[in-house]
């Protein structure tokens, strides 16, 4: 009962107009985002970041997570028009959903990703709401050891699920560590890796890292991959609705599409790409005429959007509760948690009560106005596909550069913006994630005082991460987080030489 009265609290604080009015500019930016290809939640959360910086924390996040629920059901429509996946978790919509458009059944394909996805996001949402105060009732009994171990774990998960090597991971890991560093220490008051230079004294700007990486590396790679060519985009022809026999047909891949994203969105090492894709192969086993897939059956829309938007869901269960990211977008909302000075974990839900309630009762009103909105205004959105590339990239730099500028007006700070962005740009085109080093600039520093805090209490021994149950469980899954995938390589690799 207490949860649904917080629940019922919350909804008091999302109905407030400014607070509608930010989860509509959301949900209408995150559509936009999603449908463009080649832009993603995470691009789009980091430009508004310093935009953002002066307005009320509430309104920010709410509109924050409006665009990662929004970019998430945009880029089912790109998946299904031009067949070109704007996220990883649209590749599964992809199949069957461009097959049908091409069928001119595009209209359907558009109304059960929708209606799937809001009901994912209303069920996963219920679950979201349900689960996290019983994990803050768990973590509040954490002690500085059990912290550590968590972070440690969280870093582990993060390096090894981003990106195609446990060791790039890790590599992009470490220069977010190392760039946590900078600054003055709290604890003796010396500077570090600040090398005389004022403007380094304070740390390095999780804004200003977060742009260069995410919006002005993205825009770089995008560009220098551009060849002019344009896609072939297929016209939404007949009517949007679903017939009877689409609703029979959908109805049971979206339950089994949230009884599969969640779960796993909610893992440390979780996110969305596992459960659609497992969706799709779960739906095309348990079809009654599995000859359709490939050639445009409804089932394969319906549950990997079902997934993926509650996979989204999930993925808030770590990072309100914890303090994890799972993705790439909930590490760029764990900065915008952080640029209010907020920390996203059990404290919060006793000190921000109503930011936190506020924040999960905005998912069931962005749900709705993304179904709402986005059905009518399909035309618009496939008018926005037609958008030259070139004037879309240089807007995101300026709006950057701008961004950056007026949340703090030093030419070293833009200087650190461009080096940052080049940074990006590199490790896009070497294939290195680059979450892992946001995660690490934001963990890295917490990480450091809770092992300090540790060592204080136990007199400097070390042991006393392994004498904690609990700490000595989060660094064992560490090591296996991070073996785990090295192991899975070498079989297949074995197996593929023994075949």
């Amino acid at each position: 009962m207490e949860v649904f009265q917080s629940l019922l609290h919350g909804l008091s604080v999302a109905v407030q107009p400014t607070n509608l009015m930010f989860a509509g500019i959301g949900v209408l930016l995150g559509t936009l985002v999603g449908i463009l290809p080649g832009i993603s939640p995470s691009l789009t959360v980091a430009l508004l970041l310093p935009v953002t910086f002066k307005l009320d924390p509430t309104g920010s996040i709410i509109m924050f997570a409006g665009i990662y629920f929004g970019g998430m059901y945009g880029s089912s429509t790109t998946a299904i028009l031009l067949n070109t996946p704007g996220e990883a978790a649209s590749i599964a919509t992809a199949i069957e959903g461009h097959k049908m458009a091409k069928a001119g059944r595009g209209g359907p394909a558009l109304a059960t990703a929708a209606i799937g996805s809001f009901v994912a996001g209303t069920i996963a949402t219920i679950l979201l709401a349900v689960l996290a105060p019983t994990i803050v009732e768990l973590a509040v009994a954490f002690g500085p050891w059990d912290y550590f171990g968590l972070m440690v774990l969280a870093f582990v998960t993060v390096s090894a699920t981003f990106g195609t090597s446990v060791l790039r991971g890790l590599t992009s890991l470490a220069l977010g560590l190392v760039l946590g560093l900078v600054g003055i220490d709290k604890l003796t008051g010396q500077s570090r890796l600040a090398y005389g230079v004022p403007s380094l004294m304070d740390g390095v700007s999780i804004t200003t890292l977060a742009v260069g990486l995410f919006a002005m590396g993205e825009a770089l790679y995008t560009a220098s991959r551009y060849r002019g060519i344009a896609e072939t985009m297929e016209a939404v022809r007949g009517s949007l609705w679903m017939t009877w026999d689409d609703w029979r047909r959908s109805w049971k891949p979206w339950l089994r599409g949230v009884a599969l994203g969640f779960p796993i969105g909610a893992l440390p090492a979780g996110g969305a790409e596992v459960p659609t894709l497992l969706s799709y192969t779960i739906e095309r086993k348990l079809a009654k005429q599995p000859n359709q897939f490939g050639e445009g059956a409804i089932e394969g829309v319906a549950g990997p959007e079902a997934a993926n938007n509650a996979a989204a869901t999930g993925t808030l269960v770590p990072l309100l509760a914890l303090g994890l990211p799972t993705s790439a977008t909930a590490a760029m909302l764990l900065a915008g948690f952080q640029q209010y000075g907020l920390v996203p974990g059990p404290l919060l839900f006793i000190t921000n009560t109503d930011l936190v309630w506020g924040l999960i009762a905005s998912f069931f009103i962005g749900n709705l106005m993304l179904l709402v909105l986005n059905l009518p205004l399909v035309g618009l959105w496939v008018k926005l596909l037609e958008v030259p590339q070139p004037y879309l990239y240089a807007g995101i730099l300026v709006f950057a550069a701008m961004g950056t500028l007026a949340a703090n007006p030093s030419t070293f700070e833009l200087g650190m913006l461009v080096a940052f962005g080049i940074c990006g740009y590199l490790m896009r085109c070497w294939d290195y994630p680059l979450a892992p080093m946001i995660v690490g600039l934001i963990l890295g520093p917490m990480a450091e005082s809770q092992f300090r805090r540790a060592l204080q209490i136990s007199l400097g021994d070390p042991w006393v991460f392994f004498k904690h149950g609990g700490s000595a469980t989060l660094l064992a899954l560490a090591v296996i987080a991070l073996i785990a995938p090295l192991i899975f390589k070498r079989l297949s690799r074995f197996k593929g030489e023994d075949a």
